[in-house]
């Protein structure tokens, strides 16, 4: 049986198999994120949203939290060609006021 999404997922950052994109490197810097946050919210989080309309490859929303074990991240990646995962955003989670 092949590996869920998520352990994919989790492998690619295991090995370092991954990639940041400028754009997700620019908003982790801006929501005082680090790469730490990341990973640690791509190893314990879960996928809440997949989705397939991206031309380039399906896109994993991933939701957890940072390393201080309170402040909610969102990490938006895809498999590329080359099997790698790329890092395409990286966010705070903030809740919307309605």
């Amino acid at each position: 049986m092949p590996p869920s999404r998520i352990e994919r997922t989790r492998g690619k950052i295991r090995l370092r198999q991954y990639d940041m994109s400028a754009h997700a490197m620019e908003e982790m810097a801006e929501d005082g994120l680090d790469i730490e946050d990341v990973q640690r919210t791509i190893l314990k989080g879960n996928i809440v949203r997949t989705d397939r309309d991206d031309p380039r490859g399906t896109r994993f929303v991933v939701e957890g939290v940072g390393v201080d074990g309170i402040t909610p991240v969102g990490v938006i990646g895809r498999f590329t060609s080359t099997e790698r995962y790329l890092i395409i955003t990286v966010y705070k989670i903030t809740k919307l006021e309605d």
